[in-house]
């Protein structure tokens, strides 16, 4: 199979589809590998190391969209690249569609299958391309709230891990799953007073075993969830459901309740937002105010630290890509690969996506 890596052209995304590694394994499997010059600059991998994997290196995007069957990407297509896209071409990248009807519109217009990483599922009910990205992103969360959570930036002016004889900072984490445990490591790597809300008690349980007795655990009733969030000095919104928009756990009304200067951070915001004050921002303006709490909603936070992020993804998806280009449209008779399709044939295919877009579900648009 021809594959193409086009350059990320998403504001301040330094990540690249397939890292050199990657095509080497492709190549060596009889597949052609096209990169864009300069896709792995913000990796510091050049050009000369993707020849040495095997892969030809073409000077635009319009090459590699022109001439790839399957296009490997990071982040969703912008208007120009979806605008490349043709029917029969496979896509498989982020999309995050729930949040993104013009994108959304672009892909059925285009005619290509788009596959997501975030909903390709496993064995276990997992979602193993998303899990890295959001190993990633929890972690980077509580730096993005320390940060914030500066004087200079806005913030309270509080440490996280406060000092001998004046507490630590108070860190609300609302959902408990891979973003969220994360974020909690590391909030409590740095001292912090650490709460973590989630709706299922069997997860709560996990992670009080797996913390010690190190965070708190509160099963997030709206009561419950309200009264964290206005004592804290940071919020981490870490909750997702597979393809669907992010359910708006923090409403306006809250924010006055705040303490001043308090910070949020929300990782969903790929998936609209779980604050009903969110909108994206980008690491050149990653922060904005809104009644003085201070809200940070980049929505490509791995972005950022690219290096690590791109191998973390790489590992996860390189196998998917083998099957990809190896079985081509075979790979959907597994159906835990084939719940990542998302547009084919011009139409909406998952059932989240189709509802968050008010599209026909798929058994209606059949």
């Amino acid at each position: 199979m021809r594959i193409g890596v086009p350059t990320e052209i998403k504001s301040n995304e330094h990540r690249v589809g397939l890292v050199p590694a990657s095509v080497r394994e492709l190549t060596a499997r009889g597949h052609e590998v096209i990169v864009q010059a300069g896709a792995g600059a913000g990796i510091f991998a050049d050009d000369d190391a993707y020849v040495r994997a095997g892969a030809r290196i073409a000077t635009d995007a319009k090459s590699v969209f022109d001439q790839a069957e399957l296009v490997v990407k990071v982040k969703e297509p912008q208007r120009a690249e979806y605008e490349s896209l043709r029917p029969g071409q496979i896509l498989f990248t982020y999309l995050h569609l729930a949040a993104d009807p013009d994108q959304a519109r672009g892909l059925m217009a285009s005619g290509a299958m788009a596959i997501a990483y975030e909903t390709v599922t496993d064995a276990a009910g997992g979602l193993p391309l998303l899990a890295p990205m959001s190993e990633v992103a929890g972690r980077l969360s509580i730096e993005a709230a320390a940060l914030a959570l500066r004087r200079s930036a806005g913030g309270r002016g509080v440490l996280l891990g406060g000092v001998p004889g004046v507490r630590p900072a108070k860190v609300a984490i609302l959902g408990g799953g891979v973003v969220g445990t994360q974020a909690a490591r590391m909030a409590v790597g740095l001292g912090a007073d650490v709460t973590i809300l989630d709706r299922s008690l069997p997860r709560l349980r996990l992670l009080d075993e797996m913390f010690g007795g190190r965070v708190r655990t509160l099963a997030a009733t709206l009561e419950a969830t309200e009264s964290e969030v206005l004592d804290a000095d940071a919020v981490i919104g870490a909750v997702l459901v597979a393809g669907a928009s992010a359910p708006k756990l923090v409403t306006r009304a809250m924010l006055k309740q705040m303490r001043p200067g308090a910070v949020l951070v929300d990782v969903s915001i790929d998936q609209g937002g779980c604050f009903e004050t969110s909108r994206p921002t980008t690491h050149a303006e990653p922060t904005f105010e809104v009644d003085g709490i201070v809200h940070y909603c980049v929505a490509n936070m791995p972005g950022c630290v690219p290096a690590t992020s791109a191998q973390a993804l790489n590992n996860a998806t390189l196998p998917f890509v083998l099957r990809l280009a190896d079985k081509g449209l075979g790979v959907l008779d597994d159906a835990h690969f084939a719940a990542g399709v998302n547009v084919h044939e011009g139409r909406i295919v998952h059932a989240a996506v189709a509802e968050a877009l008010g599209a026909p579900r798929p058994a209606e648009a059949a």
